[in-house]
C-alpha cells in the first residue's frame, strides 16, 4: 500500500482550494532497468475527491502522469469542518483514501 496523500483543504468562505500529494511511481512502461529489461506500466487510472461523502470530480489518468503526481482543485460551498476525500485506484488495483478536513486559509 502507499504512503498516505498529503492533503490541504483551506476555504476563504467563497471558495475552497484543495491540494493533494500523492506518493506513486507512476511507470510508463516505457523505460528500461539497468539490465535493459523493460520497466511494467504501474500508474494511477481513476482518481475522486468527495465533500462530506458526495464526489465532486472524478479524472481518469494515464501513464503520462508524473511521480509523486500533484492535484490542485477549487471547491464552492465547503465549510470550516466539512471533509474532503480522496481515493484513487491504479492499474494493478491498487487502492488509496485519504481525507482531510477543510480549514480556515491562512
Amino acid at each position: 500500500m502507499a504512503d498516505p496523500m498529503r492533503i490541504r483543504a483551506q476555504t476563504n468562505g467563497t471558495a475552497t482550494t484543495v491540494r493533494v500529494l500523492m506518493a506513486h511511481e507512476m511507470e510508463t512502461g516505457q523505460r528500461k532497468d539497468a539490465a535493459g529489461k523493460t520497466i511494467p506500466a504501474w500508474y494511477i487510472q481513476e482518481v475522486s475527491a468527495q465533500l462530506n461523502g458526495k464526489t465532486v470530480l472524478t479524472a481518469q489518468w494515464g501513464p503520462s502522469i508524473a511521480k509523486n503526481p500533484f492535484l490542485q482543485f477549487t471547491l464552492k460551498g465547503a465549510k470550516l469542518g466539512d471533509k474532503v476525500g480522496i481515493s484513487w485506484t491504479d492499474n494493478h488495483g491498487d487502492k488509496r483514501s485519504d481525507e482531510a478536513v477543510v480549514a480556515a486559509a491562512t
